[in-house]
Formats: C-alpha cells, structure tokens, sequence
C-alpha cells in the first residue's frame, strides 16, 4: 500500500453548478501567519509550522462533543497516537516513521475539522479528492515516508486504541457504546499515555495554546531528530 490517496490525485473536482471567478479564487483559507493555502491545489511551503500547530489545535475531534469543558483537538491526538506507537514499537520506529504518525491527520487543520467517520460517504468524490490533495502537500512538504501494508496496520492499531480511548475518557461514551454503536474493538486504555510525559491531568483536553506549543515541540524535535539521522547516512 504506497499510499491511500495517490491515484486520485490528479482528478477533477466535480461542479454541481458553474462557479464565478470569485468563487475560484476564493478557495483559500487564511493562516495564522497572515499567508494562504490555496484548499484545491495546495503549495506545500505555504504555512509554517507554527500555523499547522495552531489550526490542528483548533480542529477539535468527535465533532467537539466533550465531557469536559473544552474539545479534544487533533492536536492532542496526533500527540497521543505517537506515543502508543512509540510503545508498541518497543523503540524501534525511527524519527520519520514518528514524524508520520504525528502528522497522520494534519489536512484536518487546513479542512478546520476532524469529518465524523459516517458522514464521509454523504460528502461524496469531491471533499475526499480536497483532503488527498491536502494530506499529499503534508507529505511533500515534510518528506514522509509511504506506508506500507504493515506500517499502516501497525498505525491504524495506534488510531483506533486512541479514538476508543478517548471515546470512553474525553468524550463520554460507554464502553459498551464504543463496541456495538462506534464499532471499534481495539483494547481501550485506562492510563494516559501523555499524563505521565505532560505532567497533564490524564485525559483531559488540552488549552488550544497549550496544544499548540506541545505539537509544535514535538514536531521541531522529530525534524531535527530526521535531519541528524540523514546526516549519517551521507
């Protein structure tokens, strides 16, 4: 599996009706930064790092649903799916295989929102043909490696434990819920595996500033991890 979203790429959005020419150019987005995304053809070096930090930290998940006062972002989920991979990995994942699995969901941030799982299909070609478009200026843009059919498994494992996770503990669900109506099965965590790396109180959803600073740390960190480890290699 090279990648999820390759051979659409290059399709057309489809119209359901003739747009203006403001309509056209109107299809960016506006950064924290002050520059723009361009949402149907996306230059990878458009944003910094600093505004992908911020626009997942204000992407909220599970439709901004919380049984606490403030959402869970994508954010703090790109942050704990990085740590149940990096523990089931037992260390063996490298600073680009980390890099991928904190920013597996960062087209979220550009989309400005976490799309419900079983609202995707009503949304049709044209909203997966934008989020490919996106997700594959992400990967340019920070040299990802592809997934294979094993490294994929492997991640989707890490996904699934968090959202069932976080459905119990951030979001309110029952557990019983999080089988026959969400109809996940992976194992559902007791402990936060950030509480103990934050200092955080476990599985309560972070400040958006707050995640925004942690995601942004981590990010730097695994890129300079990525670029020493490039160095040895010459």
């Amino acid at each position: 599996m090279q990648t999820v979203f390759a051979h659409r790429l290059g399709a057309e959005l489809p119209r359901s009706r003739e747009t203006t020419a403001t309509e056209r150019h109107r299809a960016w987005t506006r950064l924290p930064s002050g520059g723009r995304l361009d949402l149907i053809s996306p230059d990878p070096q458009a944003w910094t790092d600093q505004d992908l930090a911020i626009r997942l930290a204000r992407t909220f998940r599970w439709g901004g649903e919380s049984r606490w006062a403030t959402p869970l972002s994508v954010a703090q989920h790109s942050l704990q799916v990085l740590e149940i991979a990096r523990q089931s990995a037992c260390g063996r994942l490298t600073p680009a295989q980390q890099l991928r699995e904190l920013l597996h969901d960062a087209e979220e941030g550009w989309l400005g929102f976490d799309c419900l799982a079983p609202l995707k299909p009503a949304l049709g070609a044209a909203f997966r043909l934008v989020s490919d478009r996106l997700t594959a200026a992400v990967w340019e843009r920070y040299a990802l490696p592809m997934w294979n059919t094993a490294s994929y498994a492997r991640h989707k494992d890490a996904d699934e434990m968090s959202a069932a996770s976080e459905a119990v503990h951030s979001v309110g669900w029952a557990v019983e819920e999080v089988r026959s109506v969400l109809g996940i099965e992976a194992p559902i965590l007791q402990d936060d595996p950030l509480a103990e790396i934050y200092g955080c109180e476990p599985w309560r959803p972070w400040a958006a500033d707050v995640a925004a600073d942690r995601f942004l740390t981590a990010l730097h960190l695994l890129q300079r991890q990525c670029t020493a480890q490039e160095a040895t290699l010459v």
